[in-house]
């Protein structure tokens, strides 16, 4: 699995059409969008090689996408998905509820859900707890 980064969304694209668009290179595994950002994971590291030769600098809505892989900022991570998220939380509110059990790699709030990657496991089992 390869995660890529898409920078420079249009705020019009979707989750459905981001995903159509990597599909034609490979299996999505999980596709994410962020603002004017998202990432997507491709199945294998081929599928991932065609979608960035073929899909960086493609205009989407008028605009010109960027993907690359993702640059990991953490060689591993334990990805939690937290649903119900308020409206009124912020990026930085959840995060620091969850380094109250450890450091935090990335926090990304989706709609009413969010992903939180914590660096060790043992942090993402007593956040669950918690």
């Amino acid at each position: 699995m390869v995660k890529l980064f898409i920078g420079n969304l249009p705020r019009e694209a979707t989750e459905q059409e981001i995903r159509s668009l990597f599909e034609q290179y490979g299996k999505v595994l999980e596709c994410d969008i962020i603002k004017n950002y998202g990432f997507v994971h491709i199945e294998d590291k081929t599928a991932a090689e065609d979608a960035i030769r073929n899909l960086h600098h493609h205009k989407l809505h008028g605009v010109c996408i960027n993907v690359e892989a993702s640059k990991n900022k953490s060689k591993a991570s334990t990805k939690l998905h937290v649903g119900n998220i308020s409206p009124a939380c912020t990026n930085l509110e959840l995060r620091a509820k969850f380094e109250e059990y450890g450091p935090v790699i990335e926090c990304d709030i989706v709609k009413d859900y969010a992903f939180v990657h914590m660096e060790r496991a043992e942090d993402a089992v007593e956040a669950i707890r918690g």
